[in-house]
């Protein structure tokens, strides 16, 4: 079996979850209950399954509550990356909790629910991921695997997989999912204080380093509270 390209991935918790509402006015996103258990359960077990060993939880919104309800787990093992003071979204994020991740690392949603193809998803980038050529390399999924999803799609892929955005106006065949490997070179000189990831993928998709790799599953938008049922439908079968 093939070794995974990190033993630990950063998970993205510290949202105000406001497209959820008003399931997030008493609790935090990554609590809402899908088929059973917490969104961030749904994660944290996709890890521990595919052998990630160490989970780094970043947190703002009802931190204590999510804090008292990840502390007895031990697969994989969670640190946190307290943003209390200051949501530092998703790219300040990340270097906010640079020193507990190593080069490279998996990062992902908290909110993400998919249903692997012949193979986990975690291996599948790992074998794909070249630190050679890549900063990063993106999980992304065609409009026909994303269920619930009805938007226009973020990227394209040249024949050798490097990605390029959507152009205004267009519709683009393929959809982030949110799960992606990520190299410290993609971090380099970053700025200071609060950003999106998307200043730095810009930087490496004008170098040519931003990959994307199609998912052989099915990926689950499960960003308002419409889209729990459907998505509990056909995790449940009913």
């Amino acid at each position: 079996m093939s070794e995974l390209a990190s033993d630990t991935a950063m998970v993205m918790a510290a949202g105000m979850g406001k497209r959820m509402r008003p399931l997030t006015a008493s609790q935090p996103k990554p609590m809402v209950r899908v088929a059973g258990k917490p969104l961030i359960d749904h994660t944290l077990d996709r890890l521990a399954e595919a052998g990630v060993a160490k989970a780094v939880v970043n947190v703002h919104y009802l931190a204590d509550a999510l804090e008292a309800h990840l502390a007895p787990r031990r697969a994989p093992v969670i640190t946190i990356s307290d943003e209390r003071a200051e949501l530092m979204e998703t790219g300040g994020g990340m270097i906010k909790a640079l020193p507990h991740l190593p080069d490279p690392f998996f990062c992902l949603n908290s909110d993400n629910i998919w249903l692997d193809g012949p193979r986990n998803a975690f291996r599948e980038l790992s074998d794909r991921w070249d630190p050679e050529t890549m900063d990063a390399l993106l999980l992304v999924v065609p409009h026909a695997r994303a269920v619930n999803f009805d938007g226009m799609g973020d990227f394209h892929l040249d024949p050798m997989g490097r990605i390029t955005r959507r152009k205004s106006g267009r519709i683009a065949p393929f959809i982030y999912t949110g799960i992606q490997i990520v190299s410290h070179r993609l971090l380099r000189d970053a700025p200071t204080g609060k950003f999106g990831t998307m200043l730095l993928w810009d930087r490496a998709i004008g170098e040519g380093r931003l990959y994307g790799l199609p998912f052989t599953g099915l990926w689950f938008e499960v960003g308002a509270p419409q889209a729990i049922r459907p998505t509990e439908t056909m995790l449940t079968g009913g």
